[in-house]
């Protein structure tokens, strides 16, 4: 067999793993912290940490998705929305989720030992929080809000990685993409709200309603602007980073223009495009402010 020939399998399932895991999404998170590692060191740090805070983010949501494709793969298999999905599809196996999800956690906890002391003492709580995670769409409704902070350890651990310790100011920063990540969420799993009802899960629109969860998540948006304009203020952070509030308040406006409690039929890829748009932003108004203010 020539060597073309035998690497288009290997090409084949590699692509499978990617997107199996949405790997393209690791975009949603990355930005956030990118903005905890500016904010901690007030400039770029370097590259080296740099580096390994990048390796060490796209390790955790690699192990986090993997996770969760892997316990949740019954589950997928029985909803219509996710029965395509890798898995229940047969395109790839539990050994090969299993083996990934072992990969990505020495990735993230190697990543996480040429950091700091701390950031590999706590990056075992982080990777069990990211796969406590999938487990709790069986017992609670907060599922959601689980998530959240699972995106939201992002911000605090790039500050832990650049400086060595922890301070008020990313929790706040972690405060505002909990609850943008939690919004998200609820909306998204609101597409599933007959199955999760049908079969015994659990969900914020499942407990409440998908109207009680739209409104939520509409306040959870609210909460996580108000988070982020406190944290300029206390950082004393120029106009741009005020900029980009203003613009990530537009996309969360549009993200919920897009979608009701009786057509969500646009929860597509623009719907999530926006999360990108959102973390992007904040992003480039906090590097712009602490580079070109600061």
């Amino acid at each position: 067999m020539t060597s073309d020939a035998a690497s288009t399998p290997v090409l084949r399932r590699l692509l499978r793993f990617l997107d199996a895991i949405k790997f393209q999404e690791t975009v949603f998170a990355l930005p956030f912290a990118y903005s905890g590692m500016v904010l901690a060191g007030r400039g770029l740090p370097g590259w080296d940490p740099f580096l390994w805070i990048t390796v060490a983010m796209v390790g955790a949501r690699t192990l986090g998705m993997a996770a969760n494709r892997l316990i949740d793969r019954r589950i997928d298999a029985g909803n219509p929305r996710t029965a395509k999905r890798h898995l229940p599809q047969g395109t790839l196996k539990t050994a090969d989720m299993a083996a990934l999800c072992a990969v990505a956690a020495v990735v993230f906890l190697l990543a996480a030992w040429r950091l700091n002391t701390l950031a590999l003492a706590l990056a075992p709580v982080a990777a069990g929080f990211l796969i406590l995670y999938p487990f709790t769409k069986r017992f609670t409704w907060a599922a959601s809000f689980f998530l959240g902070w699972a995106l939201a350890i992002a911000p605090s651990a790039a500050w832990i990685g650049v400086t060595g310790s922890l301070a008020w100011q990313p929790v706040l920063l972690s405060c505002a993409v909990a609850c943008w990540a939690a919004s998200f969420d609820i909306l998204y799993h609101a597409q599933d709200f007959d199955y999760y009802t049908k079969n015994g899960l659990h969900s914020v629109s499942q407990q409440f309603g998908v109207r009680a969860a739209f409104r939520t998540a509409r306040v959870l948006d609210v909460v996580a602007l108000a988070c982020l304009v406190a944290l300029g203020v206390w950082m004393g952070l120029a106009f741009p980073y005020f900029v980009s509030c203003v613009v990530a308040a537009a996309f969360m406006v549009y993200k919920h223009s897009l979608v009701s409690p009786v057509d969500m039929s646009r929860v597509g890829v623009a719907f999530f495009r926006i999360n990108a748009y959102v973390s992007l932003t904040m992003f480039l108004g906090t590097l712009i402010s602490v580079l070109a203010f600061q």
